[in-house]
């Protein structure tokens, strides 16, 4: 089967619209919550759910129209990881993390060669922990890396790594130390055994190790030079669906305490905790906050999608508003 007849097949078998991926992902959240302790167990999705996922459409929602998908705002991406999160958060950040194959800044020939179905998923850090001698045809990529979430399932990794020509480093015109992402095939990493956290334990976020890898330059991109126009090419566009991992933890948070206070009873006041001012004064508080938080998160995620959209870039933006979507992930998260 050829590249085009793998991504005809794909689209036709998997959603493909925000509304069709938004309702596979909230028909998973029953079995999400009923294998939470499975997962945790696991330090690892296991591998049906990393499929239901793919099945679901989660994994495409960053590609562009032009290649067959169906490219999802920030905030369609964003309330498609707050519904997972809220069947679990473990599988919600390796959603969040998985579905960027779709936002990298690759040219439109590497990505139709790299990823024949748009459900492919990736993992990775993006920051310059390796480096990458220059060699013919590409990069020769060593170093160490934190945090792969999802790196026992995906099909690529990603490294960001500083350039080297010729063992010296290479600069940018502004003198800043050159530095582009790598992909490179999960057979070509070693990882190490060394996640074992008290929260998102299921992300499998390992730390990870290349050596000596060629890798093509063709699989190579830095945000700073984007292939495509529009909001979803802006260096920041992998950071603004993360507050949907918050979103959703919060939401089942409230609903648990709401469910506890409903089967609880106070033998000293005679009345279910549900009945108690008390309660219902703390809980109305934290739904208060729950409101504000994610109308704001929605909100500065609307805005700058709007000013992107119609032509402006990140330096562009005043000073407020640059720091506006930042400062509501942070209280979100």
């Amino acid at each position: 089967m050829s590249t085009t007849e793998q991504q005809q097949a794909s689209q036709t078998e998997v959603p493909n619209t925000a509304e069709t991926i938004l309702a596979a992902a909230n028909a998973l959240v029953p079995e999400l919550r009923e294998r939470s302790a499975e997962i945790e167990r696991n330090r690892a999705l296991p591998p049906d759910i990393v499929e239901l996922l793919r099945g679901a459409g989660v994994f495409r929602m960053g590609f562009a129209k032009e290649f067959g998908g169906p490219e999802l705002t920030s905030m369609e991406q964003t309330e498609v990881i707050e519904t997972l999160a809220y069947g679990d958060t473990s599988v919600a950040w390796c959603a969040m993390v998985g579905m960027d194959t779709g936002l990298y800044a690759l040219d439109g020939a590497s990505i139709r060669e790299m990823f024949p179905s748009l459900d492919v998923t990736v993992a990775g850090m993006l920051p310059p922990a390796g480096r990458a001698d220059r060699v013919p045809g590409g990069y020769r990529l060593s170093g160490r890396w934190g945090f792969g979430s999802g790196i026992l399932h995906a099909d690529w990794v990603s490294a960001g790594a500083v350039t080297y020509t010729d063992g010296q480093q290479d600069l940018t015109a502004s003198g800043k130390p050159n530095w582009r992402i790598m992909m490179v095939r999960p057979s070509e990493v070693r990882l190490i055994d060394n996640w074992y956290p008290t929260g998102l334990v299921g992300t499998g976020s390992a730390d990870y190790e290349i050596d000596e890898v060629f890798v093509p330059e063709e699989h190579t991109f830095a945000f700073g030079a984007p292939t495509r126009s529009g909001a979803l090419s802006a260096p920041d566009v992998l950071m603004r669906k993360m507050p949907g991992v918050a979103l959703g933890v919060a939401r089942a948070a409230l609903d648990y305490v709401r469910e506890v206070a409903s089967s609880k009873f106070n033998r000293m006041l005679g009345i279910r905790w549900a009945d108690d001012y008390r309660v219902q004064y703390t809980l109305g508080e934290c739904e208060m906050d729950f409101i504000t938080m994610r109308h704001g998160v929605y909100r500065s995620l609307q805005h700058r999608w709007d000013r992107l959209e119609n032509g402006a870039s990140l330096d562009d933006f005043t000073p407020d508003e640059r720091i506006e979507t930042m400062l509501t992930r942070r209280y979100a998260m």
